[in-house]
């Protein structure tokens, strides 16, 4: 059996891709997941992630044990860019890399990202934490966190079962009233502080594993970064286009873990 070790998105801890993860056991996968980034002291969020690149490192580590095979790691949006950074840093951590809609931010996009971090108040105007601070933060009960979410667009989409698994593992009892699990200003550190070197992190350290991407068909995240020709390259044209969009893991959770299933085994 082969071991998966599987890092979220940026806010989704980890047991939201339960079904997803679930699919992938069935498939004959040893699934290990941290449940949420940013949240442990001894791996704080800074500039570029070292740390949460740490983090995943210690754990893939104590997932794979002593003496067997490296791991395979799969990663969605934050998680992604995670693994791909650990495997390049820890090639004995890595048997293969999944990005499930983490593009790469490369050439002048990627120098205009470390321009914008800067200047702090710049890069909270165009990053995505411009939302996540403002992203309510508590309600009554779990119900009127499904009634909230269940409403919004982004999350119409989802399985159904993806979003209570997001209500009842993405949400908290606080002193009476529901709170989100995922503190919003961690959230919004982790994209304030997206990494812009990681071309030349692969030029120090090439990945001496392979590396595919999956991404959705639909995915405004590949607009935002001029599409994945950037990417491609880096996997050497191992790219895979599903429906859906940036969140097609919780959109599509089986459709998503079968195509985890076909780019695992196309680099066994």
């Amino acid at each position: 059996m082969s071991t998966l070790i599987f890092s979220h998105g940026n806010s989704f801890p980890a047991s939201t891709y339960r079904v997803m993860l679930d699919s992938l056991r069935a498939r004959g996968f040893e699934v290990h997941a941290i449940e949420k980034y940013g949240h442990d002291p001894a791996y704080p969020v800074t500039d570029n992630w070292p740390h949460l690149v740490r983090q995943l490192a210690d754990f893939a580590r104590a997932c794979a044990g002593a003496g067997g095979p490296p791991p395979w790691l799969a990663g969605h949006s934050l998680g992604g860019i995670l693994s791909l950074m650990c495997a390049a840093q820890y090639p004995e951590l890595a048997r293969g890399v999944v990005l499930l809609d983490s593009p790469v931010v490369s050439g002048w996009r990627a120098r205009g990202l470390g321009l914008a971090k800067r200047a702090p108040k710049l890069m909270r105007r165009f990053s995505p934490s411009q939302v996540s601070r403002r992203r309510r933060n508590e309600w009554e009960d779990r119900e009127a966190v499904f009634e909230h979410f269940r409403g919004k667009k982004i999350f119409a989409a989802w399985d159904p079962q993806v979003l209570h698994d997001y209500v009842n593992h993405g949400t908290i009892d606080a002193d009476g009233s529901w709170r989100l699990a995922f503190d919003r200003e961690v959230e919004s550190h982790i994209y304030d502080t997206l990494p812009h070197r990681i071309e030349s992190l692969l030029r120090r350290h090439p990945l001496k594993c392979p590396m595919a991407f999956i991404g959705g068909l639909q995915s405004d995240e590949l607009r935002r970064v001029g599409g994945i020709e950037g990417t491609r390259r880096i996997a050497k044209g191992r790219v895979t286009m599903i429906d859906g969009t940036h969140l097609f893991p919780m959109e599509k959770p089986l459709a998503a873990a079968a195509a985890v299933e076909t780019s695992l085994r196309a680099m066994s």
